[in-house]
């Protein structure tokens, strides 16, 4: 015997990240069309070293756009059974494959730098890094405007239901979050390369730059490491360590007379919902719409399958 809810998770995506993000593409190609060209205009290789870099971020940020774009066209598509938010997970992750690319370049210039030194044009390359600081610091304001907003509205829905039971930390958008770490490690490298401009500037330690570059990279690399493990768990569909597991086997196990779970898939279709099919084995009366009562309270169980199975006699 078995009943099952099945709703469509139409997900139509976080419309102020999308927007912020957009800002943050614009934002990012400018810039890195003023560091290209000021490189060639000064002839400074690490501007044009850090313009290119640059554009692989804005490359990124538009690929969390298109990602957006994507899931909100798709949306009401019926080939996709639990909604388009995968295709913003993806997104991440294949941002993230980029930021881990980005990272890679870092080391391999900033090691060919420390080999081989260059002149560096210390007073152009600070006022453009400066510049680049501020452009991505106002980048991240907005990617985390955009985030703070979303989090504080899919909280205030679960007060607003008396859904207070727990504090999963599962309602980050993954896809905004590789946006938002782009940006970050951009403004580590500004900041990271500023530093190592006026230390070479003032005291002739030109050797900086190419060291704060490794240590750029490296920062950036574990950035990219979390992130793919994250958007990697949910696309291949490893949740079954998460909290709401021991959930469904506590709702489970106060039935009376007892009952046991026999078989138990969980995995995420939307951001903070989750679809599970549970297969439950007891010898008294409970009922499939019993269970899914008592699992009614974990509101981020948006598609429950009950199958129950008595002992045979």
């Amino acid at each position: 015997m078995n009943n099952r809810t099945h709703t469509h998770v139409f997900h139509l995506g976080n419309p102020l990240a999308q927007r912020n993000t957009r800002w943050a593409v614009w934002l990012t190609a400018i810039t890195m069309v003023v560091e290209i060209c000021g490189g060639w205009w000064f002839n400074s290789m690490a501007l044009l070293a850090d313009g290119w870099h640059m554009s692989s971020h804005a490359l990124a940020l538009g690929l969390s756009v298109l990602a957006y774009a994507a899931a909100r066209r798709y949306a009401y598509d019926k080939r996709f059974a639990f909604g388009t938010w995968k295709i913003e997970i993806l997104g991440g992750f294949s941002s993230a494959l980029l930021l881990l690319g980005v990272a890679g370049l870092m080391l391999v210039q900033s090691l060919q730098r420390l080999l081989n030194p260059s002149a560096i044009h210390y007073d152009q390359a600070i006022v453009l890094a400066l510049l680049g600081l501020l452009v991505n610091l106002l980048c991240a304001w907005l990617l985390h405007a955009a985030g703070h907003q979303h989090e504080h509205d899919h909280h205030h829905g679960h007060h607003h239901h008396g859904h207070d039971h727990h504090a999963h930390d599962d309602h980050h958008d993954l896809n905004l979050r590789s946006a938002y770490l782009h940006v970050l490690a951009d403004a580590a490298t500004s900041v990271l390369a500023i530093v190592a401009l006026f230390a070479g500037k003032l005291w002739g330690a030109a050797w900086l730059d190419p060291v704060m570059g490794i240590a750029g990279a490296v920062l950036v690399a574990v950035w990219a490491k979390g992130l793919l493990q994250q958007a990697g768990k949910v696309l291949l569909d490893a949740e079954m360590d998460a909290p709401q597991v021991a959930e469904i086997h506590d709702a489970v196990a106060s039935l009376q007379p007892p009952a046991s779970i026999t078989d138990l898939h969980l995995w995420r279709v939307g951001q903070g919902s989750y679809a599970c099919i549970v297969a439950v084995e007891t010898s008294g009366d409970a009922t499939p719409d019993q269970i899914r009562g008592l699992l009614a309270v974990h509101e981020e169980l948006a598609h429950i399958t009950v199958e129950i199975n008595r002992p045979l006699r």
